[in-house]
């Protein structure tokens, strides 16, 4: 690596940094939705569902708490207001969908910062590469009166390291940043499909009681 960097000139260094920093939350990420999210039993929101409609809103809640993720969380919170309103039971799932939602987009807007800027940092490598080629060329001739091959060869090098290093790792975070966004819309719609299931299961169960 230092190799790259010391031949690829100073803008490899930045380009570099942001390598480090687009793995580190690509890593951070994939752990966290494949992990803390998977781990979730996939049946958990039908029983849950069920437990509401069968009046069990206590056993409902202890299952929200003995497996809390982002989705159980939402839940829980509007069945804790199960005796009130079907207006307060959703303003209390809205509320903790501010508070929970936003962990899914978590680090998501850095990671596409670093995609939409380190090509810029390529862009501003291969300027000084290729300015450092010409102002060599322009050196030897007025010296020496003979520019070589090496002479230009050795921005140019330079000009494609820092350009070729900077698209690599603007095409990887880009890829992952576009991945990890259509991930959040789709749980963002499974937690609004599922909120939307139980506002409908607190109101059958509340119509019944009355009838």
């Amino acid at each position: 690596m230092w190799f790259w960097i010391s031949k690829g000139g100073l803008m490899m260094v930045p380009i570099m940094l942001c390598s480090v920093f687009a793995v580190a939350i690509i890593a951070e990420r994939i752990l966290f939705f494949f992990s803390k999210i998977k781990i979730a039993n996939p049946n958990l929101l039908h029983q849950i569902i069920d437990c509401v409609r069968n009046n069990k809103i206590a056993e409902a809640v202890d299952m929200c708490e003995k497996n809390p993720y982002y989705m159980t969380n939402i839940l829980k919170s509007g069945l804790i207001y199960y005796e009130d309103s079907r207006e307060t039971i959703k303003e209390a799932i809205e509320t903790a969908s501010l508070y929970e939602l936003p962990k899914l987009e978590k680090n998501l807007s850095f990671l596409n910062m670093l995609a939409n800027i380190t090509p810029l940092l390529g862009l501003l490598g291969t300027a000084i590469g290729l300015f450092k080629s010409f102002y060599a060329i322009s050196q030897k001739a007025i010296s020496v009166g003979v520019v070589s091959q090496s002479d230009i060869a050795m921005g140019l090098w330079q000009s494609l390291i820092a350009t070729v290093s900077a698209l690599s790792v603007a095409l990887l975070a880009s890829i992952f940043y576009q991945y990890f966004v259509h991930k959040v819309n789709f749980l963002i719609l499974e937690a609004e499909r599922a909120s939307g299931e139980m506002l409908e299961a607190l109101s059958q169960r509340r119509y019944a009681g009355e009838v």
